[in-house]
C-alpha cells in the first residue's frame, strides 16, 4: 500500500483555502462518521447485518463547492477528471469495462499481452462500439452490463455516441457513466501545427495491426489515471459535490486530495476562477456540511448591487415606455423644441359597440310546489278506490 501523501504546509498563494482548516475538518469529520457507525439504531436494536468497518470503509467523503452564478457545463454527459494525490479506486476486485473504437482485436490484445498483471486483472470486458450496439441493445442487456462493471472507460472518440448506445441505464445517474481516457496517437506537428488526416476513401485495416492507439505504456498511465481520478459532474446549478476520499482513510490522505481538488476544480472547471466561487464544505452522506472556505464578497459585480431605496435597472423605464403609474400624456400641453406651445391632444371617439341581445328569462324551477302536486293527485286517486270499493260490498 502506497504511502498516504500529506498536506502541505506552504500552500499556493493564488489558492486561499487554509491547509490546517482543511485538515481539521477532516478529523473532525472523519470522527464523526465513526462514532455514528458504532453507535446502536434509534429503536435501539443492533443492526446484525451492518458490519461497522465495512460501513466506514464504503462510506464516502465529499467536497461541495457553491458558486456565485450557474456553471454552463457544454459537456454535460462527459465527467470531467482530477489526478489526485491518493487514487480513490485501489481495489484489487475492481471490474472495469474499456469502450474503444472499431476494431477492438488490437486493444484486446494488447490488454491481455502487454498490460501489467494487476491492470489486467482488473479489466472484465474489452468491447468497441460496433459490438456494443449490436450485443446490448435491449434494456435488460443495458441493465445487466450495467450491473457487471464498477467503473465504465470509454474511448473520446466515440462517447458522443454513447448515451444512444447505453440509454437510461447509464445516464439517469452519474454512478457509472463512462470515464473519457484518451487512446488515440497525437496527430503529427510541422511548424507547430497538427497535420490534417489524408482524405480519400478509407483502407479497410486488418484488426490485429495498429489501429493509431497511443503507445502501450501511454495507454496503461492512462487508464490507472481514470480509473483513480475524482470525477466532476457539474450539475445545472450553483452547487456541485466532487468524491474526495472514504471515511476509513487517514484525515491526511483526505486533505492532501482536497487540496489538489480545490486548485484543479477552480482552475479549470469554474469560469472567472475565484471571483465565482462562494463557498467550499466537507461533508458524508448522512452528516453536516463543515466549512473549509467562504468568501467575502457575495457577487460579481459590486456595479449590480443597487442601493437601499433606489430602484433595480430593471424596473425603471426604457426608452419610450412610461414609468409604473403614471398617466398617458393626452390632453395635456407639450413644449415643442422651439419652446412653442402645442395644441392639446384630443382623445379619439370611442367606437360605439353594438348591444348585445336580452337573453330570455327562463322561470325557475320549483321542486316543492311539483313534490305537493304529486301527492295531492295520490291522496285523490286513493278516496276514488277506497269509493269504489265500498259500492262493490254493497
Amino acid at each position: 500500500m502506497s504511502k498516504p501523501t500529506a498536506v502541505t504546509k506552504a500552500s499556493d498563494a493564488s489558492v486561499p483555502v487554509d491547509p490546517e482548516q482543511t485538515l481539521k475538518a477532516c478529523k473532525a469529520l472523519v470522527a464523526h462518521i465513526k462514532k455514528t457507525a458504532s453507535e446502536p439504531r434509534d429503536d435501539g436494536k443492533p443492526n446484525l447485518l451492518a458490519d461497522e468497518e465495512t460501513t466506514i470503509a464504503e462510506t464516502p467523503v465529499w467536497l461541495t463547492l457553491t458558486t456565485k452564478k450557474h456553471i454552463h457545463d457544454s459537456h454535460r454527459l462527459q465527467p470531467g477528471k482530477i489526478v489526485l494525490p491518493n487514487p480513490l479506486n485501489t481495489n484489487d476486485e475492481l471490474s472495469v469495462c474499456l469502450i474503444t473504437a472499431d476494431p477492438q482485436r488490437w486493444y484486446k490484445n494488447a490488454v491481455a499481452d502487454e498490460f501489467p498483471e494487476d491492470l489486467r486483472a482488473k479489466i472484465g470486458r474489452v468491447i468497441d462500439i460496433s459490438h456494443l450496439r449490436a450485443k446490448f441493445k435491449a434494456y435488460e442487456a443495458q441493465r445487466k452490463l450495467f450491473s457487471e462493471h464498477d467503473v465504465f472507460l470509454a474511448d473520446d472518440r466515440i462517447i458522443n455516441r454513447l448515451p444512444k448506445a447505453l440509454g437510461k441505464s447509464f445516464y439517469k445517474t452519474t454512478t457509472k457513466r463512462p470515464i473519457p481516457v484518451v487512446l488515440m496517437a497525437p496527430r503529427p506537428k510541422v511548424d507547430g501545427k497538427r497535420v490534417a488526416a489524408p482524405k480519400g476513401k478509407k483502407q479497410k485495416r486488418d484488426p490485429a495491426e495498429n489501429v493509431n492507439a497511443r503507445p502501450i505504456p501511454e495507454i496503461v498511465a492512462e487508464i490507472q489515471k481514470a480509473i483513480g481520478a475524482a470525477l466532476v459532474h457539474l450539475s445545472p446549478s450553483t452547487n456541485t459535490a466532487i468524491k474526495v476520499g472514504y471515511a476509513s482513510w487517514e484525515p491526511e490522505k483526505i486533505a492532501a486530495n482536497i487540496e489538489t481538488v480545490v486548485r484543479e476544480l477552480v482552475e479549470r472547471f469554474v469560469p472567472q476562477k475565484w471571483q465565482n466561487v462562494r463557498n467550499f464544505y466537507l461533508k458524508g452522506p448522512e452528516t453536516a456540511a463543515l466549512p473549509i472556505y467562504q468568501t467575502d464578497e457575495l457577487w460579481l459585480d459590486d456595479s449590480k448591487v443597487v442601493p437601499e431605496g433606489q430602484q433595480p435597472p430593471s424596473a425603471l423605464p426604457g426608452k419610450g415606455q412610461k414609468a409604473i403609474g403614471e398617466k398617458p400624456n393626452i390632453g395635456k400641453k407639450r413644449k415643442s423644441l422651439d419652446g412653442e406651445s402645442e395644441p392639446a391632444a384630443q382623445e379619439p371617439p370611442k367606437e360605439e359597440r353594438p348591444k348585445k341581445k336580452a337573453k330570455k328569462v327562463v322561470p325557475e324551477s320549483n321542486d316543492d310546489k311539483l313534490d305537493k302536486e304529486i301527492a295531492e293527485r295520490k291522496a285523490k286517486l286513493k278516496k276514488q278506490k277506497k269509493a269504489a270499493a265500498n259500492k262493490a260490498e254493497i
